[in-house]
């Protein structure tokens, strides 16, 4: 009699295939971009699936200049940060990071959809935004997805 196994793979940091992706910004909502761009950091789209092991793709994201910010965050909403000097707290609102450093809005909303550990600083190394269409990273043959495909 044969008996059905179910045995639960673990995936290692040696078994994991990482592929690569192209996401164009343009005209996409900020927090939605985000939060599935995250997802495929993370590898929660893959069936191998395996929380303590960093099992997603490197993501490339272009027209970081070009997102949009739903109702009027692009004036209201405040990205705060300290130079770590006394008095040293410093607001700025999307508007003026957008025109200042275009990729870092995308940068800090997808970050902080990320673990706050160890995992997720090796995450944050996945992902890489660029303000134009231009990117350096036509020799990993990027595959182009768009974020409706994603969960």
């Amino acid at each position: 009699m044969e008996a059905i196994s179910y045995k639960t793979v673990s995936a290692s940091k040696e078994t994991v295939t990482k592929g690569w992706i192209l996401i164009d910004a343009e005209n996409e909502v900020l927090g939605r971009l985000a939060s599935k761009v995250a997802y495929v950091l993370r590898g929660k789209d893959k069936t191998n699936f395996t929380p303590h092991v960093d099992t997603g793709d490197n993501v490339i994201i272009i027209n970081a200049e070009k997102v949009k910010l739903t109702g009027n965050k692009l004036n209201d909403k405040e990205y705060v940060r300290h130079t770590g000097h006394p008095g040293g707290q410093r607001f700025a609102t999307p508007k003026e990071l957008l025109a200042k450093k275009p990729t870092e809005v995308i940068t800090m909303a997808v970050s902080g959809m990320l673990p706050k550990n160890k995992l997720g600083d090796a995450l944050r190394r996945n992902v890489y935004v660029y303000a134009g269409t231009e990117h350096p990273h036509t020799a990993q043959q990027p595959k182009e997805i768009k974020l409706n495909s994603i969960k």
